[in-house]
């Protein structure tokens, strides 16, 4: 996709994902890419990284003002929504805030879309949509709906939505990698909520690709899934223990793993998509497309039914610890030998 002398808006742009969609947006020589996030501090470390830049404007503003939402889209060609609550018990603990930010936040944008007529609007959702058991999944979940719906009542308007959902994305601000790791420096010890728990993870360059190519393909309500591998809690912790021992020059054995049980609103295995949502599925090779219910059956290059209907991390095997050493080493995560 050629964003050339296009105007872009990232939404929650100085985020972990947002900043990441800059560097691989200015690559492409846009005309301007706002940058439209709550931070001031933050805005102000992205200036001084990136100020030799003169196509990026900084916005401040909350995604819950929708006034200002629709005066920052103004002239915008394409949108990138990754602003969000975000934090588990965060929200468990403040549901009502999660609700006004991932939900009311996104009717804020879809609004906004259709009123200034942008072409396209990319919304980035989770894995904690399905069958939600804490406010972040099911307020993500409600927000999917609305992208999704939002194709149905966007009536003569031409504005395109669709949303992509992610795993936990390795190396992220709060991610378990970089957790686990200052853990062992200053305690000597790392806290997992469950040694038995399972993910489904993706770097950060894979979130930022599966977005960006969403808005490539997206033709109007669907949802983006990339294909994740499943990596078990206890041989990450093992893995980072390793590493980081190695660096400080201690011990790997005496380092501690601490169960501390389930926070609130957590689950033990998370699930990529439910049955419902494959029977109005497809499959590429990299990522599954799930078609909304609300629009025509778009189709794809390349794309065929889903024949594995398992998509809990329950009941994929997990990859073995030097699969993991080995995605670690690719992303950068660790520098094992």
């Amino acid at each position: 996709m050629n964003y050339r002398g296009k105007k872009i808006l990232i939404i929650g742009g100085t985020g972990t994902i947002g900043k990441s969609l800059l560097e691989h947006l200015l690559a492409e020589q846009p005309s301007v890419i706002r940058i439209f996030s709550r931070d001031e501090y933050k805005q102000f470390e992205l200036q001084q990284q990136y100020r030799e830049y003169t196509n990026i404007r900084y916005l401040i503003g909350d995604v819950r003002d929708a006034q200002r939402i629709k005066r920052a889209m103004e002239g915008i060609d394409y949108v990138f929504h990754t602003a969000a609550m975000k934090h588990v018990p965060a929200c468990e603990y403040n549901p009502f805030e999660a609700v006004q930010t991932n939900v009311i936040g996104t009717q804020n944008v879809i609004q906004a879309a259709i009123d200034t007529n942008v072409k396209k609007v990319i919304f980035t959702s989770t894995d904690k949509a399905i069958a939600p058991t804490n406010t972040y999944g099911a307020s993500k979940l409600m927000a999917e709906r609305l992208i999704s719906a939002a194709q149905y009542q966007a009536g003569s308007k031409q504005t395109i939505f669709a949303a992509v959902r992610f795993g936990n994305v390795m190396g992220a601000r709060g991610s378990v990698v970089p957790l686990f790791q200052k853990q062992i420096e200053q305690f000597n010890y790392v806290t997992v909520t469950c040694k038995e728990m399972s993910r489904f993870m993706m770097s950060l360059d894979e979130a930022t690709k599966l977005t960006l190519k969403a808005m490539q393909l997206a033709q109007g309500g669907e949802t983006f899934v990339l294909k994740m591998p499943v990596i078990k809690l206890q041989d990450l912790a093992e893995l980072v223990i390793e590493q980081t021992c190695e660096q400080l020059n201690r011990n790997p054995e005496s380092v501690e793993i601490k169960e501390i049980g389930l926070r609130p609103g957590e689950k033990m295995y998370e699930e990529l998509m439910s049955h419902e949502e494959a029977v109005h599925a497809l499959e590429l090779d990299d990522m599954y497309v799930i078609r909304s219910t609300f629009v025509k059956k778009h189709e794809y290059d390349g794309a065929r039914a889903i024949l594995d209907r398992q998509y809990s991390s329950h009941d994929h095997c997990p990859i073995d610890r030097e699969e993991i050493k080995k995605l670690l080493k690719k992303h950068r995560l660790i520098r094992l030998g």
